[in-house]
């Protein structure tokens, strides 16, 4: 699963609050609807989507939105309206489980990769495309037209600079640390680490307290027990998998003491091992037979 609404919306950061239905029916589809065949009944979408406060409109609007971007394909079952994901769809979900669900940190002695672009002045909108999809991956800017991440990009960015026709601009290299800044300091100019341990800080304020929660045995077990699991599990989901696009795994000893990344990424990787069993049961009481997937 990956963050693809940024394929189905290219509109302003302003639009942040207004994505957000969007944003949660993405999770969802990356996170459950795999597992109950692929297909859900507008209805049914309707019914779990409520139980994260998200009206029958704002369902319906996301859904026809991720359609129009090829991202869902509508299709009737037994004579209800429904819909599932296209093989585009499913093709950018099951990319960005690699990168979401195998969230990777990195070692010094791995190295780096860089990208190294020239784009004509005659084509400034694909080299704004390039640096933005850069940013998308968690490239760094040493300087104009040089970004670096971790060796352990480099597959991921061959594959989405050829997938967006710009590896004709590009040149990748492998490179080693030698001399004659302190590498510490050069990632905290290279990335910006305050944003990025605020960011994971607010995933913690929010889901923390929610992990604590569980541990303590929220809720007896039963129908209202497992809907509290999907809505928290989705909900973190959503929050998370962002993150691993924004931060590439950077070495823990270059990053500031008491970085919040590393316990963020243990509460959420804690909250699905929890929650993601009684989720998916919720969802199949739910949803409940639907014919032939």
């Amino acid at each position: 699963m990956t963050s693809i609404e940024e394929q189905a919306d290219n509109s302003a950061d302003g639009e942040r609050v207004n994505r957000r239905p969007r944003s949660l029916i993405v999770s969802f589809f990356g996170t459950y609807a795999r597992d109950v065949g692929g297909w859900i009944g507008v209805a049914d979408l309707i019914a779990l989507m409520g139980g994260l406060d998200v009206d029958a409109p704002s369902v319906r609007s996301s859904v026809s939105r991720l359609k129009l971007r090829g991202l869902l394909a509508s299709e009737r079952i037994g004579g209800a309206a429904g819909y599932r994901l296209s093989e585009e769809g499913r093709r950018i979900l099951a990319q960005g489980d690699r990168r979401i669900f195998g969230h990777r940190v990195a070692e010094i002695r791995d190295g780096w990769v860089l990208v190294v672009f020239s784009v004509p002045e005659s084509e400034r909108r694909r080299r704004h495309a390039l640096r933005a999809q850069l940013t998308r991956l968690g490239f760094g800017t040493t300087t104009a037209g040089v970004w670096i991440a971790p060796a352990h990009m480099t597959d991921q960015a061959r594959s989405t600079l050829r997938d967006l026709g710009m590896d004709g601009y590009v040149e990748l290299f492998h490179a080693t640390h030698l001399d004659f800044s302190d590498l510490t300091e050069a990632v905290a100019t290279w990335w910006d680490l305050p944003a990025l341990q605020s960011m994971y800080q607010e995933f913690l304020d929010e889901h923390e307290p929610v992990l604590g929660a569980w541990r303590r045995g929220r809720g007896a077990d039963g129908p209202e027990r497992r809907a509290t699991a999907f809505a928290d599990h989705l909900r973190a989901v959503d929050a998370w998998r962002r993150m691993p696009y924004l931060d590439p795994g950077l070495p823990p000893e270059l990053l500031p003491e008491q970085w919040a990344g590393s316990r963020a990424a243990r509460v959420f990787f804690d909250l699905h091992a929890l929650l993601r069993g009684p989720g998916l049961e919720h969802v199949r009481e739910a949803t409940g037979p639907a014919g032939p997937r």
